[in-house]
């Protein structure tokens, strides 16, 4: 037992420093801030944090099929560390720099997820897995939740601002790199397999389950972005919170409640079926989104979004663990497709913005309710 602690110590530390790829989103405002930017320019600050989820993904679980995913998630945590570390050497001198930065902070990003999420099987006991991935997002939860309340803490207490999360970073980075190093991990694999290809890839999505399942992946995590994009827009719109005073705090509590929901959602997992807790946490994110609607005031605007956060939690390390337990035999192939799907964090915000240009900021939170409802039917379909 001791022996499985050492070995998964790193992978959680290597799932708290993927939630510092989600720095994006409080980012952008500080960003736009700093450089006077346009509201164009600030997009691109999500862009360059998600495109690479749908350029390397699928690559990357190709070489990892290959080379073994230990070392895939070293490399990880070294091009997240590098885009850390080129602002500080800059001196934050240019926004182009820190998209730069970003690009890489993504690039990284995306390879932990690619290695992070299969290897935690890895290291896993026997049925584990599924509550082992909910505790990995809990601290990758961690890890998102820094990128909003370091700044305020910062500013606050010492007069500082959202640079001080490079330095903090990347001291994480570099010990999660030796740590990671220093430790033997024995990958579950079957050298009889034929390796992996971007055929073998494209062709699980000719599997129905398979498909389904990468799309409520795609689905989920537009969701969750845009959530933690316009909750602060929520607020002024509904309350007339000061969107520069106040409304990150809407992000905050959002992330607050997502590492609360993961936390329990590993200890649910103990006794209650990943099946049977997809349905409920579905059930439950539905009735937080149509709480938006209804509430009167801001305490049942925080209670809202506190739901929100608590159902969406588990969501994603349910649907990923589901669908590779299904097929264990091609979970890199899988893994490199699920996090290929993460390009939804790009896509489904700008078809939210759309939708609440068009008609109203409420309306858009209509296709947050149409995503999560999917996946709550999706839950109940039966595999073959």
């Amino acid at each position: 037992m001791k022996n499985n602690y050492l070995k998964s110590g790193p992978i959680f530390l290597a799932f708290l420093c993927m939630g510092f790829g989600d720095v994006v989103g409080p980012l952008t405002s500080q960003l736009q801030a700093e450089y006077e930017l346009s509201n164009f320019m600030a997009g691109l600050v999500t862009f360059m944090g998600f495109i690479m989820f749908g350029l390397l993904s699928v690559p990357m679980g190709l070489y990892q099929d290959r080379k073994g995913k230990k070392p895939v998630l070293v490399i990880g945590m070294i091009a997240a560390l590098i885009g850390l570390i080129l602002p500080i050497l800059g001196d934050f001198s240019s926004f182009e720099l820190l998209l730069a930065s970003l690009l890489l902070l993504g690039t990284g990003a995306t390879i932990l997820q690619v290695a992070g999420n299969p290897i935690m099987r890895d290291v896993s006991p026997e049925g584990k897995y599924s509550r082992n991935l909910s505790f990995g997002q809990f601290f990758k939860a961690i890890g998102s939740l820094s990128g909003a309340l370091l700044p305020l803490l910062a500013a606050k207490y010492w007069g500082l601002d959202w640079k001080i999360l490079f330095p903090i970073y990347s001291s994480i980075l570099i010990i999660a790199i030796i740590y990671l190093w220093s430790v033997k991990i024995e990958e579950k694999r079957d050298d009889s397999e034929t390796p992996a290809s971007f055929k073998s890839v494209l062709s699980l999505l000719k599997n129905p389950y398979i498909f389904f399942m990468v799309f409520a992946i795609f689905l989920y995590v537009g969701a969750e972005v845009s959530m933690s994009a316009k909750l602060p827009n929520f607020l002024e719109h509904k309350f007339n919170f000061d969107i520069k005073e106040l409304g990150l705090w809407g992000t905050l509590f959002f992330f607050l409640a997502l590492m609360t929901g993961r936390f329990f959602g590993g200890i649910i997992l103990n006794w209650m079926s990943p099946q049977k807790f997809l349905k409920i946490t579905s059930l439950v994110s539905i009735i937080g989104i149509l709480g938006l609607f209804v509430s009167t005031s801001s305490t049942m605007g925080f209670a809202s979004i506190f739901i929100i956060g608590l159902g969406f939690a588990n969501i994603f390390p349910l649907v990923f663990s589901i669908t590779i337990d299904a097929m264990p035999e091609r979970s890199n192939e899988i893994s490199g497709l699920m996090v290929t799907a993460i390009i939804g964090g790009a896509i489904v915000p700008v078809i939210f913005g759309a939708v609440a240009d068009i008609f109203s900021l409420m309306a858009g939170f209509v296709v947050t309710l149409v995503c999560i409802g999917y996946i709550l039917g999706l839950s109940f379909y039966k595999r073959k």
